[in-house]
């Protein structure tokens, strides 16, 4: 079967699929012609879905990808400029969680929405582990601590200045300031072998965020499990990822305790304009 084909009594020549093409797979002769493969496209195309997503009259139709299977676009469901400034401006970073547990469902629509992240290629590599029991998001903020005081006796001037002293001591204490008490974790991986898996796998975290806020959910980047787990074995050990997979990044996620009702203020952006 063709890479795909063209209803000609639908198309009306608009060009669109070949002009948002990124690997300039399809061929369009005269602007009164119906598109065609262009050479060697068929191993340029990377099923980014374009084509078949622009085509306003249904007539693209892609060998794995079909108009009828794809959700429609609607206007109705979009947020105004204002309210999508608005919502990106309001997102907050959380540390402070309620104990209730957030549904196995609800964290899988979040993860759901963040698949749509953009990938390097479309080649989507980006795989998630939840960790959903509260006590082993705690084991692993322990793990954590334990690496900070390896740290304090193997490096001390750089555990002194990133104060790991004070954060064993509070986690001593009952005070968790590396997954803050959250009742969750999701964590992406990715195959190690692909270049553009690292950047996926931030993109994707990031998606993940804001699509939890969107859900009345509060997330944020386990920072210290991040530098931890890059440099402690036992930790990407302990999460037991897929054989040839590498840890990218993590988040905590659960309920707000809390309701923000301001917006903080942030740095002007440093601009230079050429």
């Amino acid at each position: 079967m063709s890479l795909f084909k063209v209803d000609k009594a639908k198309c009306n020549y608009c060009r669109m699929c070949a002009l948002e093409c990124p690997a300039g797979v399809i061929a369009m002769a005269s602007p009164k012609t119906i598109p065609s493969l262009a050479g060697g496209g068929e191993e340029r195309c990377i099923l980014c879905g374009h084509c078949v997503a622009v085509c306003a009259p249904g007539a693209f139709s892609h060998r794995e990808i079909k108009p009828e299977g794809l959700e429609r676009m609607s206007k109705r469901l979009l947020p105004s400029p204002a309210q999508a400034e608005r919502f990106l401006k309001s997102r907050r970073s959380i540390r402070a969680y309620k104990k209730k547990p957030v549904l196995r469902e609800l964290l899988a629509k979040v993860i759901d929405i963040a698949r749509y992240a953009p990938s390097g290629r479309n080649s989507q590599p980006v795989q998630w582990l939840v960790i959903e029991d509260r006590q082993e998001v705690k084991r692993l903020a322990g793990m954590v601590i334990d690496w900070m005081r390896m740290a304090i006796q193997t490096v001390p001037d750089i555990a002194g200045q990133l104060h790991f002293d004070l954060m064993a001591g509070a986690w001593d204490l009952g005070a968790d300031y590396i997954m803050h008490g959250a009742p969750h974790a999701i964590i992406a991986h990715a195959p190690k072998d692909l270049p553009l898996a690292e950047g996926s796998c931030y993109i994707a975290l990031t998606y993940l965020e804001l699509a939890a806020y969107s859900q009345g959910l509060g997330a944020c980047w386990a920072g210290w499990f991040q530098i931890a787990a890059t440099s402690h074995p036992p930790i990407t050990e302990a999460l037991q990822l897929p054989e040839g997979h590498k840890y990218y990044g993590a988040m905590m996620i659960g309920y707000p305790r809390h309701r923000f009702t301001r917006i903080p203020i942030r740095n002007e952006p440093a601009i230079t304009w050429r």
